[in-house]
Order: C-alpha cells, then sequence, then structure tokens
C-alpha cells in the first residue's frame, strides 16, 4: 500500500473565524496567551480529522515582527507556549505517538514579501534563534512560505544542520507557478536546496493551479516532495505589519475540488499534503477521506 503524510490545515484564518478578539500585527501570537485553549482546539480538530502532522502556531512570532510591533521579550515565551498548546493537542489525541509536531522557519518579516527580509547573513542568524528554541521540542522543522531563494537558502540550510528531519517550503506567483513570488525561477530555488542535507521540498500558501504547475520542477531533486495551498482569492491587498482578515476566501474551492486536486498531485507522486490558510479542518478530513478511498495509508513519515 502507498503511503503519503497529511497535515494540518491553516491555522490563523481558523483563529479569525473563531477568537473573540480582533485581529491586530501581534494578534495571532498573542492568542497563545489569551486563547491558548483555542489553539489546542484547532491542532485537535485536525488530529480528528485525519493529519498526522501539526504545525506550531509560531508563523508570526519571529524576532523581527516581535520587534517591528513592540514585543521582542515575548519572543521565547511565545514559542515554548506554541510547543506547550500543541504538545496538548496530541496528548488529547487517542493515537498520539502517530502524531508529528512540526517546528515553524517561517518568513521574518512578512509573508509574500521577500525583499523585505534583511540579508542572507542576517536571516541566518534570526533562523538560528528560533531553531535553538524550538528543536528539543519537535519532530519536524518546516521552512514555509519561502518567497525568494535567498529565504530558501536561509532557512533550509540551519533547518538542515538542527539534526531534526527538515522539510523546505517555497512559495510561488499565483500567476506563474515556475516563479517564487520574488519573481525569481522555482527551479533556481531548487538548484539551491539540491546542496543542502534536507528530507523532503514542498510548495505552500499559493494557488493550487500554480502549485500543480511548480510541482513538476520539484522532482528535479529526487526527494520526497509535496504541497499545501491556501484558499485566497488574492494576496495583493496584505501589507507589512498587515492581518490577513483583510484577503478574501475563494468560493470555488470547497473541499471537493481541494481534496481532487491534492489527490492528484499524490498520484503524480506527491508524498506530502495537506493544506494553508483558508483550509481548515473539514478540507484536510475530506482529503484524508479521498486518499483513504484511492487506497492510501495516512502516516507521519515516509520509511
Amino acid at each position: 500500500m502507498d503511503e503519503v503524510i497529511l497535515l494540518d490545515g491553516g491555522m490563523g484564518q481558523e483563529l479569525i473565524h473563531r477568537s473573540k478578539f480582533k485581529p491586530h500585527p501581534m494578534w495571532s501570537a498573542k492568542i497563545l496567551l489569551e486563547e491558548p485553549d483555542l489553539v489546542e482546539q484547532i491542532h485537535y480538530e485536525y488530529i480528528l480529522a485525519g493529519a498526522k502532522v501539526i504545525t506550531l502556531n509560531n508563523y508570526s512570532c519571529t524576532p523581527e515582527r516581535l520587534e517591528r510591533d513592540g514585543s521582542p521579550e515575548m519572543f521565547e515565551n511565545l514559542q515554548k507556549k506554541a510547543i506547550e498548546v500543541a504538545r496538548r493537542a496530541r496528548d488529547r489525541a487517542m493515537n498520539s505517538p502517530e502524531i508529528k509536531i512540526a517546528g515553524c522557519l517561517p518568513p521574518l518579516y512578512a509573508s509574500y514579501k521577500p525583499s523585505e527580509a534583511p540579508n542572507l547573513e542576517e536571516c541566518i542568524r534570526s533562523y538560528e534563534r528560533i531553531a535553538e528554541v524550538q528543536v528539543e521540542d519537535v519532530d519536524i522543522l518546516i521552512c514555509e512560505t519561502m518567497s525568494s531563494v535567498k529565504e530558501l537558502i536561509a532557512a533550509g540550510q540551519v533547518a538542515s544542520k538542527s539534526g531534526k528531519t527538515t522539510w523546505v517550503s517555497g512559495s510561488v506567483s499565483d500567476q506563474d507557478g515556475s516563479l517564487l513570488r520574488s519573481g525569481e525561477n522555482l527551479s533556481d530555488g531548487v538548484r539551491e536546496l539540491s546542496k543542502l542535507n534536507i528530507d523532503a521540498v514542498l510548495l505552500n500558501c499559493a494557488f493550487p493551479e500554480s502549485i500543480t504547475v511548480g510541482l513538476k520542477l520539484l522532482e528535479a531533486l529526487n526527494l520526497p516532495f509535496g504541497a499545501y495551498p491556501n484558499r485566497f482569492k488574492s494576496i495583493d491587498k496584505l501589507d507589512v505589519g498587515g492581518t490577513v482578515d483583510v484577503l478574501e476566501a475563494r468560493e470555488d474551492l470547497d473541499e471537493e475540488t481541494f481534496a481532487a486536486i491534492a489527490s492528484d498531485w499524490v498520484k503524480n507522486g506527491a508524498k506530502i499534503v495537506g493544506g494553508c490558510c483558508e483550509i481548515g479542518p473539514k478540507y484536510i478530513n475530506t482529503l484524508c477521506n479521498v486518499l483513504q478511498g484511492n487506497g492510501y495509508k495516512i502516516v507521519s513519515e515516509i520509511k
């Protein structure tokens, strides 16, 4: 029986839909302190939906974002809280030994805005700081939503030296899946990743249609590959320091359509699939059912 790793879906948009607080730049991080039970519940719902990997809710807890928004002293506390909450969700699950917790190395300043990232050396130092506080408590390090070759190199280099399973995920243009959001060729990023000791390469937080194009370029690495798309109509309205509540969800990408696209990726060789922003637990559960119905075994690691 062929095996496939099923990831969770998006956290931030689920929090927006459910939280009693109004979004602000530090909102998804502070929810770890203000509504930790809500974060735990969403993690748990993804596990119930069939996900075997859940990712820490630490996406906005980078040193750069915390400095920009006036809370640099919260860095370590927020990282540790994200770990604690994810562990609680995993421990609630009947199949808890099967569930892997993934740490996250995200864009340092803003999603989809690679021009805002510091130089390569500064990126590496920040990613080392993030990885250091996570590495002992996670099973996987995911470098996600990397929108430029520089981001891919910096985060991938740090994660690949951590001793943990390392996945590096790029974010491609919604207009052309052969390009990173920086405008650079995805193939150039793939070439740089081939120099690193990583375990899988993915694409995330982009239109599934663009990801389908980009996935064909990932095969050149001869590594496990996969994807987890978003369900946004457009990311153009999101500014640096802004909140994703300004973005709209697509109405033409329902659970069944998402599952059909992702299962086609699996048929064409993808080993890791899941969802990103606006892909909630119902989407993951539908994908889980489709994959199992097609004879795949859902696992947390490819042996």
